[in-house]
C-alpha cells in the first residue's frame, strides 16, 4: 500500500476516460493494489473520494469514504466504498424531472472550489473489490460525491460543470468569504437525507 502524489489540473491523465476493468481482473493483484493505494491516498489527503485517474491509473475504479471528516462536517457518512466500473443514472420525480442542488465543490486535483449543479438522487451500479455487483439509490451530498468521482473516470473535472465562473475561489478565499453561508445552506439540505 502506497500514498501516491495526486495529479493536478493540467495533467493530461485527468482528461482521459478510464477503461473498464475486466471482471476476471478485479481479483488480480494489480487491481487490488490499486484499490489499496487509492484508499491510502484518499485518507492521507482527507478526501471524501478519489478516482484512479487522480493517481495516474486509467482504470474505472474509485473509492469513497466520509467519517468525521473535518473538511466536510456537513456530509452524511459514507462507509468505505470501492466502486469498480461504476455507472450512475439520475432519478426523476413523478413529473419526470430530476431534482438538482447547487453544491460548492472542491477537488483534490484542483486548487479551487466552485458551484456545480448536481442531481439530488442517483441510481448507482458497480462492483466491489470482490467483483460482487451492487445497485443502490444514493441521495443528497452522497449522490454528489458519486457524480464527482464518476466524472473523474470520464475525464471530466468539476470546473467543467461550473455554470458561473464567478463562483470559483481558492480554498482560502472560499473559507473566508463563502464557507459559512454554504455550510449553513447545505447542512439544512442534507438533513433531509439523514436517517
Amino acid at each position: 500500500m502506497t500514498v501516491h502524489p495526486i495529479r493536478s489540473i493540467g495533467d493530461p491523465v485527468l482528461r482521459q476516460r478510464a477503461v473498464e476493468v475486466p471482471l476476471d481482473q478485479i481479483a488480480a493483484s494489480e487491481t487490488q493494489t490499486l484499490i489499496d493505494d487509492l484508499i491510502d491516498t484518499m485518507r492521507a489527503a482527507d478526501g471524501a473520494g478519489l478516482a484512479a485517474n487522480q493517481i495516474g491509473a486509467l482504470q474505472r475504479v474509485a473509492v469513497m469514504e466520509v467519517h468525521d471528516n473535518l473538511r466536510y462536517p456537513y456530509k452524511s457518512p459514507i462507509p468505505l466504498t470501492i466502486a469498480v466500473n461504476p455507472v450512475i443514472e439520475a432519478m426523476v420525480d413523478a413529473e419526470g424531472v430530476p431534482e438538482t442542488v447547487l453544491i460548492n465543490e472542491g477537488c483534490l486535483s484542483v486548487p479551487l472550489r466552485g458551484e456545480v449543479r448536481r442531481h439530488v438522487t442517483v441510481r448507482v451500479r458497480y462492483r466491489d473489490r470482490r467483483g460482487i455487483e451492487h445497485e443502490q439509490i444514493e441521495r443528497g451530498l452522497t449522490a454528489g460525491t458519486w457524480q464527482h468521482e464518476c466524472d473523474h473516470l470520464d475525464g471530466v473535472l468539476f470546473v467543467d460543470r461550473v455554470d458561473d465562473p464567478a463562483t470559483l475561489a481558492t480554498w482560502d478565499e472560499y473559507a473566508f468569504h463563502h464557507r459559512a453561508a454554504f455550510v449553513e445552506r447545505i447542512t439544512a439540505f442534507e438533513e433531509r437525507f439523514r436517517s
